[in-house]
């Protein structure tokens, strides 16, 4: 994992449909297992008639990394803890 990211990187999310067995991985792709449930597997996504019947294998698919470097986030959040000055000016 680089050094100021955010997130953590993990492969596809999985999940296992409890009534044919079937192990479906998240792809771009629409995936279904065919039994009477439909689980269905997209990106990140997972359907079915009935959930109770699928298990996750794992749940966290977030790949996003961050854009900024280690140097500009710690520069960030100084710039936002530092205090506003009020400016008085005379009203005629």
């Amino acid at each position: 994992m680089k050094e100021g990211s955010h997130y953590k990187k993990m492969e596809s999310i999985k999940a296992r449909c409890r009534s044919c067995g079937k192990e479906l991985t998240g792809t771009s792709k629409v995936q279904s297992c065919g039994c009477p449930n439909q689980m269905m597997v997209v990106n990140d996504k997972i359907g079915a008639v009935d959930l109770g019947q699928v298990v996750m294998l794992n749940s966290y698919s977030s790949k996003k990394e961050t854009v900024l470097t280690h140097e500009d986030v710690q520069w960030q959040e100084e710039r936002r803890q530092r205090k506003v000055r009020k400016l008085d000016f005379e009203v005629r």
